[in-house]
């Protein structure tokens, strides 16, 4: 290559090295003035916010939607932690109760099982109540509502299995009735505001479940009283799951007069109640009518079966 090419070539690479770094220094400066434009409008606006008149009566009014809305929030948060806590307990006692094996074990695990249930209505459940004490109970209903569904099922499978039968709204909400201390204010913005000399604070409180919480939650009771009607067979017991059919069939004519009124999560309820009673009575069937074949210790195997959707009855 000529002297002239290579000088051509290099003053090319020249000029291209020298815009490259022309470019480079103009976006060094647009940087820099970009963040102190945003430091300005930053100063801009502390200095505006230091400058707000808290006396004017729109600021006062905003400082009281923020101080409304931050307890809201909060209280709204505890309840959440709340019903995972009541979720939680309920589902231990459950577990509990499916332990009952012999009835010699009987009455000492619903002792206990008695005794969880006490202790978690004065615990969680009584916090639940004094939250909503003096708030709108349906503003914070879905923070907790299925820590209270999973609490009505392991009260009312407690009860089947102590007594026999469904416990209903009006006898769970007895048991949620508490005694007012002194220490313990309604909430934060109630407890700053005086109250009159002529008005004294209830001496009790309670928490109140709604009828579509008692309903779901006996719809996920369902789904136990399966569980023990096959454990049942697998330990010899051959006349419970004639009980617990009948028991079922009963229920699941009951919510079948609901209809689609309720909502979708009453469906969902409705279709798991019909696969535990379509598998509640394949035991009694195979009780029945195959229990001289199979042996009793085998005949818990024999409920295994998966139905499919498209071959599942219809469930209304």
């Amino acid at each position: 290559m000529t002297g002239e090419g290579k000088t051509h070539e290099k003053g090319h690479h020249t000029r291209g090295h020298d815009r490259g770094g022309h470019w480079s220094s103009r976006n060094r400066q647009r940087k820099h003035d970009d963040r102190r434009h945003h430091e300005d409008r930053r100063n801009q606006d502390e200095k505006r916010d230091s400058g707000v008149d808290e006396s004017l009566p729109v600021v006062k009014m905003f400082r009281a939607f923020q101080l409304e809305l931050d307890d809201r929030y909060d209280r709204y948060e505890r309840l959440v932690k709340l019903g995972r806590d009541v979720t939680i307990e309920s589902k231990r006692i459950i577990f509990l109760l499916h332990r009952i094996i012999r009835n010699e074990d009987k009455d000492k695990i619903l002792a206990e099982a008695n005794r969880k249930i006490c202790d978690l209505n004065t615990s969680a459940l009584r916090e639940i109540a004094m939250e909503l004490r003096g708030q709108s109970y349906y503003l914070y209903l879905r923070a907790f509502s299925p820590g209270v569904q999973e609490y009505v099922e392991a009260v009312t499978f407690f009860h089947y299995i102590k007594d026999g039968h469904l416990i209903t709204l009006d006898d769970i909400h007895k048991a949620l009735v508490f005694e007012e201390q002194p220490e313990e204010p309604e909430s934060d913005t109630a407890a700053a505001e005086p109250t009159s000399a002529g008005e004294n604070p209830p001496a009790t409180f309670s928490l109140e479940i709604t009828p579509l919480d008692y309903m779901l939650g006996i719809g996920d009771l369902t789904g136990e009283l399966m569980r023990k009607c096959i454990n049942a067979v697998g330990q010899g017991n051959l006349e419970e799951p004639f009980m617990l059919c009948s028991f079922l069939r009963d229920m699941y004519a009951a919510f079948l007069t609901f209809g689609n009124t309720a909502g979708r999560d009453m469906s969902r309820k409705v279709w798991t109640l019909c696969q535990s009673l379509r598998k509640v009575e394949n035991a009694c069937y195979t009780i029945k009518v195959r229990g001289s074949e199979i042996p009793s210790h085998m005949l818990a195997d024999m409920f295994n079966t998966v139905y499919p959707e498209k071959e599942s009855p219809d469930c209304g």
